[in-house]
């Protein structure tokens, strides 16, 4: 019997399926101030200003800041120029993600096979190089405003590198001295990498992006939620929850449905120029308590749940790890309910996750913040009481 070689699996697969998706490359932002947005970002969430594309480094039409932590990397890209395309869509949608980028063994080959399942093109292939290697990227369009760019990588710019923090890209370069970066790394919030992506879409669009997205990209359906599972007596929506082939990458997708007053996902739209987008970000922790501690002492703004959740979730939880042969929840339960921390349960083990409240003055994007033991659901049990308490910050906009 033979044993194919690493390399030789490597080749195999490349050849085999040019989409198949290896990291979840970056995450980009059009935003109106990079340095500022910056600054936020690492004082509230803990990430690293790790390098940076501006003027200094002859960059003439954008400044693009490189945030890490763990394995998350997010670009946040500022216009420099009136003509660039971040400029007009930043006046209409306010900071907000524009890509969500995929790491692929060959970016160009990606795009190709891409556009033969139907796929739109944003942008064609291109390549950036110097004496340490290259970077290839190229896109398709999915929901509303938003990219899914694919990226290749070689020599010092490969993958492995950059998560080691090798530079980025060409023209990028190490930020250098920052205070906030030696903070955060004695003080760290400890979050790992992107758990998921959540789209916000159309009434009646839902089903057209789930088709889209297994047909262009392969991706399966991992659950589905109608307005039984998503619903209060106000508002409800609906959300299919697409996969990877590998369950790498996660994307739920959310229609609003029909109900007495206005839901999240018809709030968002409205603010979003009634254009699809991303609204939220999962980021994955393996300590809740530590994470939402230490985000709350920084001051980040969480959504408030009333104290009747607790009166009910330890027996709902517990009744339902027994039920399927699990340990009960671990976490100090005072400690959970002292920083306001959901949890839920299924037939593979139990979640802790929470929600900030919107990241700006839009009510248009925030970020979740989770920790899996076992479970790979998305809080189904939440939905009623996480409902609630985000009609009860519409009601404060005026927009419920």
């Amino acid at each position: 019997m033979t044993t194919a070689s690493p390399q030789t699996s490597t080749d195999a697969a490349r050849s085999a399926d040019p989409l198949q998706l290896i990291d979840v490359d970056h995450v980009r932002f059009y935003v109106g101030n990079a340095k500022q947005a910056a600054y936020f970002y690492a004082s509230a969430f803990g990430f690293q200003v790790a390098q940076i594309q501006d003027l200094t480094t002859g960059s003439r039409t954008a400044a693009n800041y490189l945030l890490t932590q763990g394995n998350i990397r997010i670009v946040l890209e500022t216009p420099l120029t009136a003509d660039h395309p971040a400029t007009a869509e930043i006046a209409k949608y306010g900071d907000g993600v524009k890509d969500i980028a995929l790491t692929v063994f060959d970016a160009e080959k990606a795009y190709e096979q891409a556009i033969r399942n139907g796929g739109e093109s944003a942008y064609e292939p291109r390549t950036t190089s110097d004496a340490h290697g290259t970077v290839t990227m190229a896109g398709i369009r999915t929901y509303g405003r938003v990219v899914h760019s694919f990226v290749s990588r070689t020599g010092g710019y490969a993958l492995p590198q950059v998560k080691q923090g090798g530079l980025f890209a060409p023209g990028f370069r190490a930020m250098g001295p920052y205070a906030l970066n030696d903070f955060n790394l004695k003080h760290p919030c400890g979050l790992k990498f992107v758990d998921h992506c959540v789209g916000n879409v159309e009434e009646g669009r839902m089903n057209h992006w789930v088709k889209w997205y297994e047909d262009v990209l392969g991706f399966a359906m991992f659950k589905h939620f109608d307005d039984k599972d998503i619903s209060t007596e106000y508002s409800a929506l609906m959300s299919k929850v697409m996969a990877s082939g590998n369950h790498l990458i996660k994307m739920p997708i959310n229609e609003p449905a029909e109900g007495k007053k206005k839901s999240q996902i018809q709030e968002y739209l409205e603010w979003h120029a009634m254009t699809p987008g991303v609204q939220h970000l999962a980021l994955r922790t393996d300590d809740e308590l530590h994470s939402v501690a230490e985000l709350r002492r920084r001051g980040v703004d969480f959504l408030a749940l009333p104290d009747t959740y607790y009166e009910l979730v330890w027996n709902r939880v517990n009744r339902v790890l027994r039920e399927h042969g699990h340990e009960p929840v671990k976490e100090d339960h005072q400690r959970v309910r002292d920083l306001g921390i959901l949890v839920d349960a299924d037939d593979e083990g139990y979640l802790l996750q929470l929600f900030t409240k919107p990241l700006q003055d839009r009510p248009t994007l925030f970020f979740e913040i989770i920790c899996r033991r076992g479970s790979q659901s998305f809080g189904k049990g939440n939905f009623k009481a996480l409902f609630e308490a985000l009609e009860i910050e519409q009601e404060k906009r005026g927009n419920l």
